[in-house]
This record gives C-alpha cells, structure tokens and sequence, in this order.
C-alpha cells in the first residue's frame, strides 16, 4: 500500500485543482463548478506523505456559505489517509539508533556472536602483520598427521600386553580398540602369529580364549590370506617352538583344524601342503589337524578341541575327575603329575574337594599304607601353595559334618579319621584346635553307671 495519502471520492487532481483556485481568488470556489469545494481548506499540507487531509468537506457543515453557490446541497468530499508515520518503530533516518539485533549480534559496541572470531579466514599475505608462515593451509603445504609403520620387534612389544589382558577380562572389542592405535601395515598377520605363540605357553582355557579372538578379528582386522600366511609361518618356527612348548606340533594342528571349523582358513589349506612339507614337526601338526576334520561330526567336536575349562565344567564332572586323579596317584606315587592335573582343572577355588576326597579313599581304605600316601600328597600340595590352609580346613570340616554317613559304610570311620589327624597334625597340615575336633568325632562310650545312674528312660 503506498505511503502517501487517497482521497476518496475525489481524485488526487481535482483536489489540487480546487486548492490552486482558492488560493488565487477570495477563498470563495467558483459556482457551478463540477469539482467545487463547498468548504475552505484551512491548512494546507506542505508534505502530502506527513501531513493528511481529513476532511475537505462535511454534510451539513454549519458554515454560512454552505448551500448558498447554486442553491444545491453541500458536496461532501472526505478525504481518508493510511496512518503510516504514527507508531511506525522503523528509523527515519535510514541507520537506526545502534542497538543490537535480536539475535544477539551486530550492533554498536557489539563484538558480534559468541565464536565468531573463530572463523575469521587465515592471512595469505605476507606483508600482512597477522601472517603466519607456519599456516596448515599455507599455499600448497598441506600438514597431516601419520602413524608410523611397526617393525617386526616392536608388533611383538605392543601386541603380548593386550593379549595377556585379554586373557584377563575376554572381551575381544577391546582388543579390537587397542588395535586400531597402530599401523601394522603389511605385517597384519603377525597378530594371529603372536597371539598363538603366546596361547602354547597358558592354559587350555586361555587358548580357546585365543581361538575366540582370532575368529572376531576376522574380517576386520585380519583376512584368510592373512590367516594362511601366519599359520604357514608358525609351521616355518616349530623347530623353535617345540625348544620351549614340546607339544606344539599338536597345539599348532588344533589351531589349524579350529581355524577352519571357524570359517577362518579354507580347507584347502591342508591340501596344498600334502607332499611338499619336509619338515617332521610340520608334518605331525597337518597330520593331527587331518585327523581332527575327518572324524565323524569333526565340525561339532572342534567347538570343545581345547575341553570345557574350568568353572565352566559341572561340579559332578569336577568330583569325578579328582577322584580318578586320586587313583592314578596311589597307583604311581607322582605327586608332581598329580599337581598338574590338578592345575589342568582350573578350578583353584574348588580344591577344598580335592581335600574332602583324598580323606574320605584313605578312611574307605582303612590301612595306614594308603592313609601315609594321601598325607604326603595333601603335604606336597600344601607347601606348593596348590591347596591353602583354609581349603585345607574346609575339607577336613565337610568330613567331619558327613560322619555319620560315611560310618554306614565304614563303621570305624572315626577312629581312623583320630589316627589321620594325628598324622596330619605332624606334618603341619592342621592346627592343634582341628585336631582336637577329629579326637572328638570318635566319641567315648558311656558306662552304665554314668548320667543316669543307670535307670532306663521312659
């Protein structure tokens, strides 16, 4: 809508016309004009944009000369304006008064918004003062940050860490993390070499544990030509290995035929190797590996190569295998094979059941040949730290609280339990205060002039 004033009724010109005649004769208009003005403008508007006419005429105005030029009605002639000045909040002058925008930037004695100086373009002058010559993007120098390639040496000192954490806390993506600080370039495949050389030194659990890991790693960090090449150089070192772990030609052939049963390593990679090994050791480990695939239900088997480790085994499995471990000794006399296949169960927190066993066959035996040999094993186990005092304790205490049913099958079970615990006690296994509770557990006969006087209860 335009700025300046309308007139209704009347066009702009003839109002300008009626003005022009006014003011050239008496202020009378003339009669029987078709744009006479009954009414005399009083204030002429010197700026039409800022000043209005409201109303040139009105009907049945009270002035005397209204209805006297013709003898006609007064002409009403009204003149309506738009209100464009008035409470208009936009500066007149073009530049406004200097106060900030709404959102907070610009304005006089404003710095602007919050980070904006971070954005200012670098200077490409070099007769500027706010040069700087050592500019990321200065001319065609571009600065990137690189992560250098590791040798040989230092993917062994990096890697043997984070393996020998993960057999601590077995979460792979960790490992996966810590893996991707380093640059191994060509030599990704020494993971797979690294963490198997490690695994032949641990336990049968740490070593499925190392299976588990080299089958997530797979295609992402490692890939079956890179599986093929750290296997190809593991059977390379076995004439090494064997100095330090003397059954890895089978450690090796389980790690083969795990790889494949995992879809990390194809089959193929036995056949090509039929008839073009010289090696012995080699030879062992792709026979045993042969041996492993071609068993009936090899696939499912594979998947336990490595047995069921520790805590994961039931605990009626765990009671069977010490009870045969206690046979195998009684019949060898080792105890340090003994001691191995202990620490082959993996299970330290439960020897307390070794203790409780080895107990229960030398009372089931009831000769002092078998009872001596069990003290020395429990002896042997004791100074070795395998079995603590407390175990040692919490077995003779279960004993102690199953007397009564082991006397149903053993009814002098007492009294060769007081004779163990004083052999026990001589070889420092137990306390004087457990001692005296084995004493305790065979009782003593009651007279029948005792108590009661020797009257029958009712």
């Amino acid at each position: 809508m335009d700025l300046y004033s309308e007139v209704a009724d009347v066009s702009i010109d003839d109002v300008e016309a009626a003005v022009e005649k006014v003011e050239e004769g008496d202020g009378t208009p003339a009669a029987g004009s078709a744009s006479a003005v009954d009414e005399r403008i009083t204030r002429r508007a010197k700026r039409p944009s800022k000043y209005l006419v409201k109303h040139l005429s009105k009907e049945g105005s009270s002035s005397p000369n209204a209805g006297q030029n013709g003898g006609a009605e007064g002409t009403s002639l009204i003149v309506n304006g738009i209100r464009t000045a008035k409470n208009l909040r936009r500066p007149r002058n073009g530049y406004g008064r200097g106060l900030p925008k709404k959102g907070g930037a610009g304005g006089k004695g404003v710095w602007g918004k919050p980070g904006i100086e971070l954005d200012v373009p670098e200077v490409m002058d070099e007769k500027d003062p706010n040069y700087d010559s050592d500019s990321l993007d200065n001319g065609d120098v571009t600065i990137e940050t690189i992560v250098p390639q590791l040798s040989h040496a230092e993917i062994n000192k990096h890697l043997e860490p984070i393996i020998l954490e993960y057999y601590s806390h077995g979460d792979t993506k960790e490992v996966a993390l810590a893996l991707e600080d380093y640059n191994f370039g060509e030599n990704r495949y020494l993971i797979a070499v690294v963490a198997i050389e490690l695994a032949m030194d641990h336990k049968p659990s740490n070593r499925e544990m190392t299976s588990v890991l080299l089958s997530d790693l797979y295609q992402h960090y490692l890939t079956e030509r890179e599986m093929e090449k750290a296997l190809d150089q593991l059977l390379r070192n076995l004439p090494d290995l064997v100095l330090d772990t003397p059954d890895a030609p089978t450690i090796l052939g389980n790690y083969i035929a795990r790889s494949v049963a995992d879809d990390t390593l194809a089959p193929r990679f036995l056949q090509n190797y039929q008839g073009k090994v010289e090696c012995d050791l080699a030879k062992l480990a792709l026979a045993r590996a042969d041996v492993l695939l071609s068993m009936k239900h090899g696939m499912t088997r594979l998947d336990n190569v490595w047995g069921v480790g520790g805590g994961l085994r039931p605990v009626a499995s765990l009671v069977r295998s010490m009870g045969l471990l206690l046979q195998e000794y009684l019949s060898s006399d080792d105890t340090l094979e003994a001691a191995r296949c202990l620490k082959e169960l993996e299970v330290p927190h439960f020897h307390h059941e070794l203790v409780y066993e080895a107990v229960v066959l030398a009372l089931e035996a009831a000769n002092e040949e078998t009872e001596n040999s069990m003290v020395k094993l429990l002896k042997s186990f004791y100074d070795s730290t395998i079995v603590t005092p407390d175990q040692m304790k919490n077995g003779i205490y279960r004993v102690l609280d199953d007397l009564d049913d082991i006397c149903l099958d053993v009814p002098n079970a007492a009294l060769y339990l007081e004779r163990l615990g004083g052999k026990c006690k001589t070889a420092g296994l137990i306390d004087e205060a457990m001692l005296q509770k084995c004493n305790a557990a065979r009782g003593r006969k009651r007279f029948v002039s005792e108590g009661d006087g020797g009257r029958f209860k009712d």
